[in-house]
């Protein structure tokens, strides 16, 4: 009797460390994936970069990047199409400290700069900008936020609404330059730089409709480039597979349906 218990004990021993290697092996091969998927999001990000600048990044340029491996934010695939999921994966990077980043408002206590978002979502439009907030919408219930685009909207108007706590702010790279400019916009806080990467009607994005592509190479150079290089901030690439998919293709006349 006692052998048959101390064999059956011996046994589920055995399945629960059959089960933990399964789960560790599992976990790797998920971290494996991830960290595959940002090398090939960051490689791409960089030939970007440096065809639009006509530069050629260094080796310890190279080197700091590649040693901050997160500074590439991956979101779930399903992202692509629905802007919601882009929401929840911005909200699941912030862990624990989500609500606090988030969706807190100047009323929950903790003082915080105005003007000041965590997450600086940047697109090619008007439209677009509005679209990508629709995902966060839960999100901004107690802490609105803000829209910094020109269509519609005065500077001055935008600069009195950066004087309050900003969470999450949305806009275009030319007038998110004049508002940094202004010193309305801050970067203090800044963690996730989300960079809408889906086309337009005429199959041009952030990346290739010449006037604010130029304008957004300018603004990252000068703005975001080195909180990337030394792991303050982590970039999302809204809209990757699409835009590699679609490379090259709004130069031969290409069109594709709007997002």
């Amino acid at each position: 009797m006692g052998m048959a218990v101390e064999k059956g004990k011996r046994k589920r021993s055995s399945d629960v460390q059959r089960k933990e290697k399964k789960k560790k092996s599992l976990r790797k091969e998920n971290e494996s994936s991830i960290e595959k998927k940002t090398s090939e999001q960051l490689r791409f990000f960089v030939e970007e970069f440096e065809a639009a600048k006509g530069v050629e990044l260094s080796s310890l340029e190279l080197e700091s990047l590649n040693r901050e491996s997160n500074c590439i934010l991956e979101v779930l695939e399903e992202a692509d199409s629905d802007v919601k999921v882009l929401g929840k994966s911005i909200k699941a990077a912030f862990g624990a400290s989500w609500r606090e980043a988030l969706c807190e408002g100047d009323g929950d206590g903790g003082k915080v700069d105005s003007g000041s978002p965590s997450v600086l979502i940047l697109t090619s439009s008007a439209l677009r900008s509005i679209h990508l907030l629709r995902g966060f919408r839960s999100m901004t219930k107690e802490c609105h936020a803000v829209k910094l685009f020109s269509k519609h909207m005065k500077l001055n108007e935008q600069i009195a609404l950066l004087k309050k706590r900003v969470n999450i702010a949305s806009g275009t790279p030319s007038r998110i330059k004049k508002l940094i400019d202004a010193e309305a916009l801050s970067l203090s806080r800044l963690q996730v730089l989300v960079l809408d990467m889906h086309p337009d009607v005429k199959g041009y994005s952030l990346f290739t409709l010449p006037q604010v592509r130029d304008e957004f190479w300018d603004l990252f150079k000068n703005y975001f480039y080195q909180p990337m290089i030394r792991g303050d901030m982590r970039v999302c690439l809204y809209g990757y597979r699409v835009a590699v998919s679609l490379k090259g293709k709004h130069k031969r006349g290409h069109t594709v349906p709007d997002t």
